[in-house]
């Protein structure tokens, strides 16, 4: 039984796009990277204060508000993205971001702190929790990309 080209195009087409609605559903939302940096921020300066009260609240905030952040994420998502849609690529983008921006924020503060510099933890997670807020949509983008490029029938 032949199946007409158009009816095959069509039924490709309504695939890719089922595809493309699975991938976007599981992405990381925009709101999720300034939420964390604003955490990391608000974290790191509680604890910069150097009082027991303030690191005390500002620890229960960050554990709540990541609690909280993680939680909308994951009941956004209905299905777990498949290592081979992402693929080495999709997680090497994933570890590279994360390692470029802990040496970031660590190289920083140790240099910081070594030029005795006021709080210096502190003005070492800016720059990350600007990194997260501008790099993560930005990385987002870039493992759509990847996962939509995959062949429909996956690796056999």
């Amino acid at each position: 039984m032949d199946i007409p080209p158009v009816d095959a195009e069509l039924a490709l087409a309504e695939m890719q796009a089922r595809r493309a609605q699975v991938v976007d559903t599981n992405l990381v939302p925009q709101w999720f990277w300034p939420a964390i940096g604003g955490l990391m921020l608000l974290f790191v300066g509680a604890v910069e204060t150097g009082i027991g009260w303030v690191i005390a609240v500002g620890t229960i905030v960050y554990t709540l508000g990541l609690g909280a952040v993680i939680l909308a994420v994951v009941r956004k998502a209905r299905v777990q993205v498949r290592f081979d849609l992402l693929g080495a690529r999709g997680i090497g983008a994933i570890l590279g971001f994360a390692a470029g921006l802990t040496a970031l924020g660590v190289g920083l503060g140790f240099l910081l702190e070594a030029l005795s510099a006021p709080v210096p933890a502190f003005l070492a997670v800016i720059p990350v929790a600007l990194g997260l807020t501008v790099g993560g949509p930005r990385l987002m983008s870039y493992l759509r990309g990847l996962m939509l490029s995959r062949p429909l029938a996956g690796s056999r």
